[in-house]
């Protein structure tokens, strides 16, 4: 068992702390909502007075943000992990964030002697509720092998993709091919719809054969031939429109630095962008078909 810190208790976080908790660590979490502390409390964590005593009285420190700003501040201010942690503390960033900022925080907590990952996460609410995420990891392999059995209470597929700033690059490079693919899926729909082919006849056909995808078997966006896809739940988010759209635009951003061409990156996240500003941000991506069809 371990004595865990974890800070940040949103839609994601939230499990993630209560599967810590079923596998019989000790948690104690910190967020600027009420809700998350609710139910972490409920099912027997600890409220945290605040992230500097949370940082100075657990062995395992775990965040997950919204964005690099937050990362930045609760890792790098005067009163913020690194500042306040012990040393040999081991910190893990499960939020998805650019490479340069993950690689800034962790020399940062290197200098301090503090072990840190960057672990961004794939499957969205679902997989951390189900403790089936997948997690892209960061970091030196003496901080991985340390960090192995608490990944395991909350995902399912754990890899180590390099040194720091790896996990941030896997998990970039995975969501812009996820946001392409959930464009082309949507499109084929839309045209199938258009030339008169049954949504569930194309279903059975693309699903195996070549056009076979994850967005097309686990995630289709049409209702019907994937019970379990928030198609069937008017797109209720398991991940937002406008949490793909910070994920693409975190790929451009490294694609600019690295000079990579990425084409049809650029273009998933130009849709993205116009989906969420005609005011679908919160719906799920798979919504995106909505836009492509034109409403």
């Amino acid at each position: 068992m371990a004595h865990i810190g974890f800070i940040g208790l949103g839609n994601m976080g939230t499990p993630m702390a209560l599967n810590l908790l079923k596998g019989h660590h000790a948690v104690t979490g910190f967020d600027v909502s009420p809700k998350g502390i609710e139910a972490l409390t409920s099912a027997g964590g600890t409220a945290g007075k605040s992230i500097a005593a949370i940082a100075g009285d657990s062995e395992i420190v775990i965040t997950m943000l919204p964005a690099g700003k937050e990362v930045r501040e609760v890792y790098l201010g005067r009163d913020g992990i690194i500042a306040k942690a012990k040393p040999g503390t081991l910190l893990i960033d499960c939020s998805t964030i650019d490479v340069e900022c993950a690689r800034a925080v962790a020399k940062a907590a290197d200098a301090k002697g503090l072990p840190m990952l960057d672990a961004p996460v794939s499957g969205g609410v679902g997989g951390a509720q189900g403790a089936t995420l997948t997690f892209m990891v960061g970091g030196s392999d003496e901080a991985f092998e340390r960090a192995e059995p608490v990944f395991a209470a909350m995902g399912k597929t754990i890899v180590h993709a390099g040194a720091a700033g790896a996990g941030q690059a896997a998990k970039i490079c995975n969501n812009m091919i996820l946001g392409i693919s959930m464009i082309a899926v949507s499109e084929a729909f839309v045209l199938a719809e258009k030339l008169g082919l049954d949504k569930q006849k194309l279903f059975d056909i693309s699903s195996k054969s070549s056009g076979q995808c994850w967005s097309m078997t686990s995630y289709c966006p049409v209702p019907g031939p994937v019970p379990a896809s928030p198609a069937n739940r008017d797109y209720q988010a398991g991940f937002t429109a406008a949490m793909m759209l910070k994920d693409l635009k975190l790929a451009q951003e490294a694609a600019r630095a690295g000079k990579a061409a990425t084409p049809l990156g650029r273009e998933a996240a130009a849709l993205y962008g116009k989906y969420v500003d005609s005011g679908e941000g919160g719906k799920d991506f798979s919504g995106i078909i909505r836009f492509l069809r034109g409403g």
